[in-house]
């Protein structure tokens, strides 16, 4: 045998064994963490941007709604080019957009040259995001729950790292520099990590517990998008995500808007100003969710899990708006709120790999990521009513939102689901197990 089959066999054994998944799943989780400020550090820069140029906040945040709509709709490309090519030239690729992105922003002096940026950032996200929690999916058939909320976390909790840091350099540098100094550190870091990834192959004997309605059928994505479950699917991830982005864009907004925040407040010894210090919190909360909500519906089931969630949300929309001008009832309801909404970046993917199969799970929960960009559009709409009504109107009907969606899950998706794979599943399989799966080399 040659020195190069040598290393080649060493390297897919390597790759095989059980604990090198957890490996990859942590650069996924890596990579999502640098790509996080580009969503929830977003709104430490619009006042700022705002007072600079005296351009309006509503325009300022079609800029994050265009984040968000080229972020989520390229997706399902990116999930493509990852199945064809591998993970690493496209979350290179991602990096290398990432860095640009805050580059641009740096130097944008006009709406349109923050929009360009916008959609450069976006692309970037997309490619990290998208292959991130793909590579979840398929590297862990048997707790994709759990696989997509840890990937999905980092996400949710990357901001928390560095929000301190760039609220800082904002304030003593001004916010071009930050954006300058972190997209270049961003960038770096994950093209490094990038270099690293290779493509899923799961170790064989894994086995998926009766307990997680799977399918033992894969679906195309145009098969998938042919089934009134996937439509239910969108229209709840619409519902939820929207509240959640409301709160992402405009919670600097609402805080200066209730005159409270600059006020400083005091946690375990640390005192900062209350806006930064909730931010530091959702972000928190916001990764702390995603695992845990996932390992909790790989156990009561995702249904289940998203009526509870859900209907949380709604409550902590409705708690905002009662009590948010109050300093602390602000640092409680923001949080909760982000505690309630991460879920949805963990359970949507794993319903759609339990329900659609692995073979495309990148793909397919790829397409039902774009419901996250649909949400993105009522981002501005809520700045427009809230300048007409209050931000109080805002909550109410996003809180409505988000609670339908709860009930429609376990009332309407629930058996929906239960029938459709009670119709492709052999009743008399006990598990489903994934053996000598073919191995791939390369990336």
């Amino acid at each position: 045998m040659s020195q190069s089959n040598e290393v080649n066999e060493r390297n897919t054994n390597a790759q095989r064994s059980p604990n090198y998944r957890w490996f990859q799943l942590i650069l996924a989780i890596l990579c999502m963490g640098l790509v996080a400020n580009l969503q929830y550090a977003w709104t430490l820069f619009v006042t700022p941007m705002h007072v600079k140029y005296h351009w309006s906040i509503a325009d300022i945040q079609v800029a994050f709604s265009i984040f968000i709509l080229t972020e989520t709709w390229l997706v399902p490309l990116e999930g493509w080019l990852v199945d064809r090519f591998g993970p690493r030239p496209v979350v290179a690729f991602g990096a290398i957009c990432v860095g640009l992105a805050w580059v641009l922003n740096s130097y944008a002096s006009s709406l349109s040259s923050l929009y360009f940026a916008a959609v450069v950032a976006g692309l970037g996200v997309g490619c990290v995001y998208g292959t991130s929690v793909g590579m979840a999916l398929k590297w862990f058939p048997d707790k994709r729950g759990l696989a997509a909320g840890l990937a999905a976390a980092g996400f949710g909790a990357g901001a928390a790292v560095t929000v301190i840091p760039i609220a800082g350099m904002i304030h003593s540098s001004g916010y071009e520099h930050a954006f300058f100094f972190f997209g270049i550190l961003q960038g770096i870091c994950i093209f490094v990590l990038a270099m690293m990834m290779v493509r899923p192959q799961p170790p064989s004997g894994i086995v998926v517990p009766k307990s997680i309605l799977a399918s033992r059928h894969n679906s195309t994505p145009a098969q998938m998008v042919r089934t009134p479950i996937f439509w239910i699917l969108y229209a709840c991830f619409v519902a939820v995500a929207a509240g959640g982005l409301i709160a992402t864009a405009q919670i600097g907004p609402i805080a200066n808007g209730y005159g409270i925040a600059k006020i400083p407040m005091t946690l375990f010894g640390l005192t900062l100003p209350l806006l930064t210090m909730t931010l530091t919190i959702d972000n928190l909360a916001n990764g702390f969710t995603r695992p845990l909500s996932g390992f909790v519906s790989d156990k009561i089931g995702r249904e289940n899990t998203m009526l509870i969630i859900f209907v949380g949300e709604g409550i902590a929309l409705l708690g905002l708006r009662q009590f948010g001008h109050e300093p602390i009832a602000f640092m409680i309801f923001a949080p909760l709120i982000f505690l309630c909404w991460g879920e949805i970046f963990s359970i949507f993917p794993a319903i759609i790999g339990d329900t659609f199969g692995s073979k495309y799970a990148t793909t397919n929960s790829g397409i039902l990521y774009t419901a996250k960009g649909t949400g993105s559009l009522l981002v501005p709409l809520a700045s427009v009513l809230a300048a007409s009504a209050s931000w109080g109107a805002v909550f109410v009907v996003a809180a409505a939102a988000s609670i339908a969606a709860g009930l429609v899950s376990k009332f309407v998706l629930s058996p929906m689901r239960r029938n459709w794979l009670d119709k492709q599943t052999d009743p008399k399989q006990a598990s489903l197990h994934y053996r000598d799966l073919p191995v791939q080399s390369g990336e």
